[in-house]
């Protein structure tokens, strides 16, 4: 590069500075940047293009197009040249515009003047803010120095655009982080909550993007780099003994912390004329938006660990972002790009809800949050870009709704629907005690769903009468390293303690899937679902599942105990299981352990391949758990993960109710005890849909007890199973309009 372009670069940046430095209007300030460039690059044109909505690009300033097209001339994304740009990142540089692919001829602009076009985008790690244009009537095209040097001013103008430098009378721009924003996303955990931004990784802001020294920017970059390798090093070297799966990730980090490729790109940005710190978003905002249009994991992976580089840098660099659990505001809701369970819960219950840019409904964050019964969200996208820390933010996890910064109408809204709940939750808790007897006699048991000692507290308060479901993996996904059995005997005994002599059914390790181990090499499968999980893993991994089996067996210490096998698709896997405990028991019998009083082993029936399994199988079980989620996912052929088809079918569907009834046959013919557990149902309508065809025991969230409870008090079965016969016979698909209408008849909501 020559030094002569190097100039020519740092002096329009300094132009750009000493222009942002004076008193003008946003407006005024766009338009002398779009004069600078044009006069810097001699091109007769150059124009600045900014996002109206997510779909809709606008002119926001030009030099050299007619200037009563500013704010006038729009544009979809994808359409046009600069539409081009803007949808797919990505330069466009062409001599002869007006023949180029996807040219749209715009007359109020007088744009098909001008032969050459460049367009470079205007965006902040990974976000797209506009499109930044240089046109020339010449037919030319820019080299490569051009363009680099465009993007690099590119890069400033998105910065200046982040620190509202564009922002006043006849601006282009409304306030940044000002304004009531809506986000939809995706319920993961039920509730809701308002409270104060908290974010999980603080936003780092650049307050000079350009150099005044590029030797000491160099300098301070050189600094950084150094003290970050030291970092990565370090971490390595506390590693040593640890996994193979986390070695590989931090020697991926020490490749890229000690990249040729990557250093030369910032300092090259840097000589152009950048600060330290905007050489360093400049190429992770370039990271980010490659990691957007990346199919491959592995690849998407690495850019991830690159993004994660550059941010610890941007920290080292401005010193930002050093704050502590100190520093939760009251009513924290905590908001981040994607969370491990480790982290969600060292913040505990202390979060009044969590706010996720990524994450699925199966994630390890969304167990956790369910566990702490913490309204969660996840999908929310653009969250971690206009959040700031201390913003008033309200969840509502029933919807998957955020309302960021919201107007004092939906607050009122908001407020009032918490209400309700809290009302409602008073009537709840003034039949905890009273047994689920329906109108017709029939006795149903509601039992909660746990994970974490933390959790058992709602034992008693919901009214539950025991834990139907105790999820053992949470205590293997939190740790970097594979619990100590005796580690585990100390944790199932306080489980069984907390408990007072109520049953408590601990499923054995449910792994696999959407669940991987930190420190098991995860497995490459094309479906993870349908692949190496739960007790497919345990029987691969005998040792792993004696361990466990030991340590519920000594934690009993003579007391009852339940065990429960997830996932068996068929009887041999069951028998196999069943054999392990057998062994165990025997091994610590000639140990002299004390033995468990009673020992119950059940199954999951996730799959419905077990409903169709011998009748051996049912005469053999101690119990079965119907597994609803899973269930569901696989009856349907409907991902659970996927947006688009997972709400498609309904638990009500005649289809999937006749499985289940075909279910409670075979377990009335062998007398093997039956309960449902999952998310339907905590569904009170699906919940007495569920008990009306047969099932008399039900799992769920100890929030949902009560809603569940009070409608189960209301209700005839033999009547609600009469409705749902006669939706079959008629043909329906689904029993649930006909079920709907029932209750309504008799006055009674489904809440």
């Amino acid at each position: 590069m020559a030094d002569s372009t190097e100039s020519e670069s740092r002096k329009l940046l300094v132009r750009l500075r000493e222009a942002m430095a004076g008193d003008d209007a946003g407006q005024a300030r766009l338009d002398k940047i779009t004069h600078l460039i044009a006069d810097s690059m001699g091109t007769e044109v150059c124009s600045v293009y900014l996002f109206r909505d997510d779909d809709t690009l606008e002119l926001c300033a030009t030099e050299g197009l007619n200037t009563e097209s500013v704010h006038q001339t729009r544009m979809r994304l994808g359409e046009g040249l600069v539409g081009r740009v803007a949808k797919y990142g990505k330069v466009v540089n062409t001599p002869d515009a007006p023949n180029a692919k996807g040219f749209r001829y715009m007359p109020e602009t007088g744009e098909e003047r001008f032969s050459s076009f460049l367009g470079v985008p205007v965006q902040r790690l990974g976000e797209k803010l506009g499109v930044l244009v240089v046109q020339s009537r010449e037919e030319r095209e820019y080299s490569a120095d051009e363009v680099y040097g465009l993007e690099v001013v590119a890069m400033v103008i998105a910065e200046m655009t982040e620190l509202g430098a564009f922002v006043g009378e006849g601006a282009a721009l409304s306030p940044l982080h000002q304004q009531s924003v809506l986000l939809r996303g995706t319920s993961a955990q039920e509730g809701s909550a308002e409270g104060h931004v908290w974010l999980h990784e603080p936003r780092v802001v650049i307050t000079n993007p350009i150099a005044d020294d590029p030797h000491r920017e160099l300098e301070r970059l050189n600094e950084a780099v150094d003290e970050l390798r030291v970092g990565v090093d370090k971490m390595l070297e506390m590693s040593l003994d640890g996994d193979k799966e986390q070695m590989q990730v931090l020697e991926a980090y020490r490749m890229f912390a000690n990249s040729k490729g990557w250093m030369r790109r910032m300092e090259e940005d840097i000589a152009r004329g950048l600060s330290a710190e905007a050489a360093v978003e400049k190429e992770q905002s370039q990271a980010r938006a490659r990691m957007s249009q990346v199919q491959d994991s592995y690849l998407r992976e690495r850019l991830s660990d690159l993004d994660d580089l550059s941010n610890r840098l941007l920290r080292i660099l401005t010193g930002q972002g050093a704050t502590s659990s100190a520093d939760l505001p009251a009513d924290p809701i905590l908001i981040a790009r994607n969370i491990g369970p480790g982290d969600l819960l060292e913040y505990g219950r202390s979060l009044r809800g969590v706010v996720l840019e990524e994450g699925s409904v199966g994630s390890h964050a969304a167990i956790v949050a369910r566990a702490l019964a913490i309204p969660l969200v996840v999908n929310a996208k653009r969250i971690t870009t206009e959040a700031l820390n201390g913003d008033y933010i309200l969840v509502d996890g029933d919807q998957g709704v955020v309302h960021l910064r919201p107007e004092d109408m939906v607050t009122a809204a908001f407020r009032d629907k918490m209400a309700m709940q809290a009302k409602a939750q008073e009537r709840y808790s003034s039949i905890r005690d009273r047994p689920a007897i329906t109108k017709d006699g029939k006795t149903v048991n509601l039992l909660m769903n746990a994970g974490l000692m933390a959790d058992l507290p709602s034992l008693d308060s919901s009214g539950a009468e025991g834990v139907g479901l105790f999820r053992t993996e949470l205590q293997f996904l939190v740790r970097n390293k594979m619990p100590k059995r005796s580690e585990l005997v100390v944790l199932y005994k306080r489980v069984l303690d907390a408990g007072h002599g109520k049953r408590v059914v601990f499923r054995t390790l449910d792994i696999g899937s959407d669940k991987v181990l930190p420190y098991m090499k995860p497995t490459d499968e094309p479906n993870p679902a349908l692949g190496w999980r739960a007790i497919r893993v345990g029987l691969d991994k005998p040792g792993m599942m004696r361990m466990q089996l030991q340590a519920l067996m000594r934690a009993a210490g003579g007391r009852p105990l339940t065990i429960m096998f997830p996932f068996v698709a068929q009887f041999e896997e069951y028998r196999a299981a069943r054999a392990e405990v057998e062994k165990t028991l025997e091994r610590e019998r000639r140990l002299g352990h004390p033995l468990p009083e009673v020992l119950d082993v059940g199954a999951m029936l996730e799959t419905p391949s077990l409903a169709f399994a011998p009748q051996k199988f049912f005469d053999e079980v101690g119990f079965l758990s119907i597994g609803g989620n899973d269930l569901k996912q696989f009856f349907f052929a409907a991902d659970r993960e996927n947006e688009r088809v997972r709400k498609r079918y309904d638990t009500l569907n005649v289809s999937f109710l006749s499985l289940i009834e075909r279910i409670v046959e075979r377990c009335e013919t062998s007398k093997t005890p039956l309960s449902f557990c999952g998310e339907d149902a905590g569904r009170p309508i699906e919940a007495v849909c569920l008990a009306a065809i047969g099932i008399r025991s039900l799992s769920m969230r100890p929030a949902s007890i009560g809603p569940v409870k009070s409608l189960l008090l209301r209700v005839d079965l033999d009547a609600l199973r009469k409705i749902i016969a006669d939706a079959r016979h008629r043909g329906d698909q689904s029993v649930r309009p006909a079920v709907m209408a029932y209750l309504r008849d008799l006055g009674v909501s489904g809440s």
